[in-house]
């Protein structure tokens, strides 16, 4: 292997991954997730009411929405007002995906949960991140609506974490920071449930094509940074 970790991790080791919980004071549920030197603040309110396509059903909705902050990378960036780039959408379609399939909606009846990932700091892997974050706010914005008697029980069907992995100089890399993002050959973004069974998997050959072997070692290396987030997750919620 002749690629060398900018920050000397080894190739399976996920960056350090940490949440502020209650950031800020006036949403539902807000955590800061800092994964590595990316840094994304993750807030969820839970509100009353369902889109069009849901009324009288019952059942409820969540949605997000994700925006990069001008100050998040080196160059500034000019703010996404009226219409949103590709990116944009792609990434936060990705997120209430990943999310939706936490929720049991019937439970939630008809609320909708929207939740907001702002990029302060991108260092690559921003996506996951925000996922990874993001459910933890969702659980703590959940808990705090049973609390509350609003909800008889909770409807979260199971965690959900995210994880980017890519393959750089023909080897297996897990959590790319910005500099291995720009160098990988292979790029994947992997979503799982704590039943370790896949939400989506998001994979592009960037400058060369990969091999069925190499695809079975990114979901391999995948997996095992999913279950070290999702046991970071378990961890801190359980402090609540």
């Amino acid at each position: 292997m002749t690629w060398q970790r900018p920050d000397g991790r080894q190739p399976d080791q996920l960056r350090p991954i940490n949440f502020e919980l209650d950031f800020t004071r006036f949403a539902d549920a807000s955590v800061l997730v800092h994964c590595g030197e990316t840094k994304v603040l993750c807030t969820v309110n839970i509100q009353p009411g369902v889109p069009k396509f849901l009324l009288d059903s019952g059942s409820g909705w969540l949605t997000a929405e994700y925006r990069m902050l001008p100050g998040a990378t080196p160059e500034r960036q000019k703010r996404e007002l009226m219409r949103l780039s590709g990116r944009t959408q792609e990434i936060q379609r990705l997120i209430g995906r990943s999310l939706r399939a936490a929720v049991n909606f019937e439970v939630l009846g008809e609320r909708t949960i929207v939740v907001d990932a702002d990029v302060l700091q991108a260092d690559a892997g921003t996506r996951t991140t925000a996922i990874t974050g993001g459910y933890v706010a969702l659980a703590l914005a959940i808990e705090r609506l049973v609390q509350k008697g609003e909800l008889e029980k909770s409807p979260l069907q199971s965690s959900v974490a995210a994880v980017s992995v890519g393959i750089i100089e023909g080897e297996p890399f897990l959590d790319l920071n910005y500099t291995e993002d720009v160098a990988a050959e292979v790029d994947f973004n992997v979503v799982m449930n704590e039943g370790l069974g896949f939400i989506e998997v998001q994979g592009t050959a960037e400058s060369k094509s990969f091999s069925p072997t190499q695809l079975n070692q990114l979901t391999d290396l995948g997996q095992k940074g999913i279950q070290e987030l999702l046991a970071a997750q378990a961890s801190v919620l359980r402090k609540q």
